[in-house]
């Protein structure tokens, strides 16, 4: 039985006429940018996550590039990251013209805390980005505690984690993706800003669409980063249901710390206590990761493998002197993490088979 790592085409299968009438909607109103429908889901989605505002654009990149820029800080100032993360949260720092810090993660959770980020400091830091790892929420109410002390501003990157307890709405701002495999997914890029402060969303607002609220008035210098109409259509339809997805990639994510418990040469994902997780990811640590790949490849079972390389050691950041050794628990996930299938319509049956098959392949030894 062949299992794909991800697999979209059951999700719309579901929802095709509520889909399909979303489209056709956009179509016929023949407006294609903003306007209503994303006003529409703006508004939708301020009230599900209980914020002020909430200003949609066009990718998550955008989303945390966009706050950055709006924060209007001077060029140079540091921000601390995490090593292990996709590469946006600090391309988009270095984008701002400010300075990305790396720092180290915790183990088990994969997420940042008060300590690693302390342990980056220093007296140039003005603020941080902590990320919330394949759907867990950081450890928020000791980073906002801590950066509050030290007047530094907290901004998530909650790509990974929509619908996750909390998730975004702690912060001074919030960053969301809509790329199509995310908990909530568009049918292309999408992007949100949420935040409780009218200044920061109005500056938001206007860097969005080249700097002004006005046609042909531009206040501040800023770009196209606009959100489809479509794609808030197809959000608006999908928003109903995203609770119960995270429900059942909850129950998958039950299903494999059952069916993988004591396996020796695999590590599980630990929940730290009071934190939420949406599961956009069911990454365990595995010896011989690659060698359990490409076994699992070779039964027709997809998985993936974020993120193969830290962040402090990539080319495009060798200016910044970092070294291998520099962040060891960043550097060993990159060396043993994989992602196993755990979208919402994957079932018991194909789980089963996901878990039998990892387990088969420490009990013969590899390859």
């Amino acid at each position: 039985m062949a299992v794909p790592f991800f697999d979209l085409t059951a999700q719309y299968a579901s929802l095709q006429p509520e889909l399909d009438e979303a489209v056709l909607r956009v179509a016929r109103s023949q407006h294609f940018i903003l306007g209503p429908e994303v006003e529409a889901l703006e508004a939708e989605m301020a009230a599900y996550l209980g914020v002020k505002h909430a200003i949609a654009c066009a990718s998550g990149t955008d989303a945390l590039l966009l706050t950055l820029r709006a924060m209007e800080l001077e060029p140079g100032g540091e921000v601390i990251v995490p090593a292990f993360t996709f590469f946006a949260t600090a391309g988009a720092v270095w984008n701002a013209r400010l300075r990305p810090v790396f720092c180290d993660v915790d183990p088990g959770t994969f997420d940042v805390s008060a300590e690693t980020l302390e342990a980056a400091r220093t007296d140039h830091t003005v603020g941080v980005i902590p990320v919330h790892l394949f759907g867990q929420t950081a450890p928020m109410d000791q980073i906002v505690s801590w950066a509050s002390a030290r007047g530094l501003f907290v901004l998530e990157d909650a790509a990974q984690a929509f619908g996750a307890p909390g998730a975004g709405t702690l912060g001074n701002a919030g960053a969301f993706s809509f790329f199509p495999t995310k908990n909530l997914g568009a049918f292309g890029d999408g992007g949100m800003v949420v935040t409780g402060d009218d200044a920061l969303a109005e500056r938001v607002r206007k860097l969005r669409v080249h700097g002004g609220l006005k046609t042909y008035r531009h206040d501040l210098v800023g770009t196209n980063s606009r959100l489809d109409a479509l794609q808030a259509a197809v959000l608006r339809a999908k928003l109903p249901h995203v609770d119960r997805w995270a429900a059942a990639r909850a129950e998958n994510a039950c299903g494999y710390q059952e069916l993988l418990a004591g396996v020796d040469g695999v590590r599980l994902p630990r929940t730290a206590p009071g934190a939420g997780h949406v599961w956009n990811q069911f990454t365990v640590r595995a010896q011989r990761r690659d060698g359990l790949r490409g076994w699992l490849e070779g039964q027709g079972i997809g998985s993936a493998v974020y993120y193969p390389e830290p962040l402090h050691v990539q080319p495009c950041f060798a200016d910044l002197g970092y070294r291998w050794g520099d962040l060891p628990v960043a550097e060993g996930l990159c060396a043993e993490v994989l992602s196993l299938p755990i979208f919402p319509e994957l079932g018991e049956e194909r789980l089963v088979r996901v878990a039998e098959a990892v387990r088969a392949f420490y009990r013969v030894g590899g390859v």
